[in-house]
């Protein structure tokens, strides 16, 4: 599948680590959850394998939703990408349990700022699930990040949701890039 991109490098982290990482998340979402009916969010475009693969292993009634963010710009002071919003919403999540589904957590910004906005909105709660973190990078420490899969070397990767040149998202193990 990607024997035409010598890029692809070998494989960080097979499928059945990250499925057997993705069982054990879902078990603890669905123990802290139960009868909670929570609404997944996930944050297009790299959590859609993860955010299916564990809604599919949640074992609880939830509802799934996704938000689409860009960064642009800078801000005069501080330096730091500002975010928008290219896709909110369609559920309301006022009164809901809402779980932020990221792929890979690593200054903290996207969350911090999902975080802020949906607070806004009155959850009844708010936690968030990454199945890769980062947190040498962060650069906000205030994230409701309860449920984390793998803490990941700064390295670049694809496969798994991460993509290069937007291609090979749908590669089923993590591999580095030559």
């Amino acid at each position: 599948m990607h024997a035409s991109d010598d890029r692809v490098g070998d494989v960080y982290l097979d499928a059945a680590a990250l499925a057997s990482r993705i069982v054990e998340l879902a078990a603890e979402i669905a123990r802290d959850y139960d009868d909670r009916d929570p609404i997944l969010v996930g944050s297009l475009k790299a959590c859609v394998p993860f955010s299916t693969d564990l809604s599919r292993q949640l074992g609880i009634l939830h509802a799934i939703d996704f938000v689409e963010l860009a960064g642009y710009g800078q801000v005069e002071t501080g330096g730091h990408e500002q975010i928008r919003f290219l896709k909110d919403l369609d559920l309301k999540i006022t009164g809901r349990h809402v779980i932020l589904v990221d792929e890979v957590v690593d200054t903290g910004l996207t969350l911090h700022y999902l975080t802020r906005m949906f607070e806004l909105r009155e959850p009844a709660s708010l936690a968030a699930v990454a199945l890769f973190d980062r947190p040498y990078r962060r650069l906000v420490d205030d994230l409701p990040l309860n449920y984390v899969g793998f803490t990941i070397p700064d390295e670049f990767f694809v496969g798994y949701g991460f993509d290069l040149d937007n291609r090979f998202r749908n590669l089923p193990d993590l591999h580095l890039v030559r």
